[in-house]
């Protein structure tokens, strides 16, 4: 079969494409696995609830019904849907957004897919890059490029800090912004490590983007006002120079796969305009589900007082099981701030952490090994890279606790 060069670039194998295979054999009880390695959110029973009665509402109702998967929404998603979105945000932070500043995608996936080729490859003055000023970060960006080489990044600063805990930070002494950089991204709070950027070091962010004339994007998935899964002071910002992502996924509709970009209203615009080509419109069910919590507010409330302690009891539990299991090895846990994540580095790791994974998944343990997590940094033979493995505590506790054994057991046996 003669490919051309864009199916060559994107039916080849990936680390997200790896991560997606692995964790739907484990969810489907295909292999009798313990699945830490995925990104799935937790069934939090009082938010399915919530969603099971809305949509128990939209079938009650034979027309809202027969809209909901019956009619096409505009390419920049449900109109009523993105009014509410927008009097949300404006009334908990401020701002003055109108439904021109939002727009739906299928997925956060999708919406960086778009905006790092808006901004970067081949553009009228040359080749433009990505800038990620602190990697590790997203496992999903990576292959996110219609042309290679799209990303350069650089290595954080690490903080060691007591109780094998350490943080990483943004290296702004040698963070390098020129002609060729057409965006700086950052995740915030960041997958896979669960570190939540300072304030100070956003704002230091806006200022050198807004001082280039290039946008800041902000992946938000994990952050406020929904899911809100972030256990530390941070502060949300936005302008006209920060186009912010957030999504449905993580409050507990990952299936609906509904992204969100807030951003000025060119770029909204263009963006809307890609999705009528590419997909005609984004899907209806996610926006349908949720529109009742955004319109009335509520779904912060859920998100400050369901979610955000449901993960942070549950990452509290799996850092002590961490710390008892792994005494006596060396190992730090990164500063677990955001996210349903935890990042482990064991410095000096014998083999590299795509062999440790191998060996985990033979115990029948998934993990995600930590070299996927560089994009921007694949020619840096830095050996941090092979020494660290992301797990998700968002599982069973029960799945949790084997895992962690297991992980234990295989790392000291190294």
């Amino acid at each position: 079969m003669n490919l051309s060069t864009f199916a060559q670039r994107f039916a080849r194998h990936s680390g997200i494409t790896q991560l997606m295979d692995d964790m739907a054999g484990a969810m489907a009880g295909e292999q009798d696995m313990l699945m830490l390695g995925g990104g799935n959110p937790a069934h939090i029973a009082e938010v399915q609830a919530l969603f099971r009665q809305r949509m128990q509402d939209i079938l009650d109702q034979p027309g809202e019904f027969a809209r909901v998967v019956g009619d096409y929404d505009p390419p920049q998603g449900n109109a009523r849907f993105l009014t509410a979105l927008a009097d949300l945000l404006n009334r908990e932070y401020g701002w003055e957004l109108t439904a021109q500043n939002v727009a739906l995608t299928t997925g956060s996936q999708s919406a960086f897919f778009l905006l790092f080729n808006m901004f970067a490859g081949d553009c009228a003055d040359g080749h433009r890059k990505i800038l990620l000023p602190m990697a590790p970060e997203y496992i999903g960006y990576g292959d996110a490029g219609l042309a290679d080489d799209i990303f350069i990044a650089q290595r954080p600063a690490i903080e060691k800090l007591p109780e094998h805990t350490f943080k990483y930070h943004v290296d702004f002494d040698r963070l390098q912004v020129d002609e060729t950089t057409g965006a700086i991204c950052v995740s915030r709070p960041t997958n896979p490590t669960g570190n939540v950027l300072t304030d100070a070091e956003v704002a230091r962010l806006v200022d050198i983007s807004s001082a280039r004339g290039i946008p800041l994007l902000i992946d938000n998935a994990y952050g406020m006002p929904f899911p809100n899964i972030i256990f530390t002071e941070a502060e949300l910002v936005w302008n006209e120079n920060i186009i912010l992502s957030m999504s449905l996924s993580k409050l507990g509709l990952p299936a609906t796969r509904t992204g969100i970009v807030v951003a000025r209203a060119d770029i909204i615009t263009a963006l809307s305009n890609i999705n009528g080509i590419l997909t005609l419109a984004p899907e209806s069910v996610g926006p349908a589900l949720a529109y009742d919590l955004v319109r009335s507010g509520r779904i912060t409330e859920v998100s400050r007082s369901l979610i955000r302690p449901y993960y942070q009891h549950k990452a509290q539990r799996a850092i002590a099981l961490l710390h008892a299991e792994l005494a006596g090895t060396d190992y730090f846990i990164h500063k677990a701030e955001g996210a349903i994540f935890l990042w482990l580095w064991f410095p000096g790791l014998p083999i590299s952490s795509l062999e440790l994974y191998r060996r985990l998944k033979q115990r029948g343990v998934l993990v995600i090994p930590g070299e996927y997590f560089f994009p921007g940094l694949d020619h840096d033979p830095w050996p941090h890279k092979q020494e660290c493995i992301r797990i998700t505590y968002s599982m069973a506790d029960e799945v949790v606790r084997d895992g962690v054994k297991i992980i234990a057991e295989e790392v000291k046996a190294l």
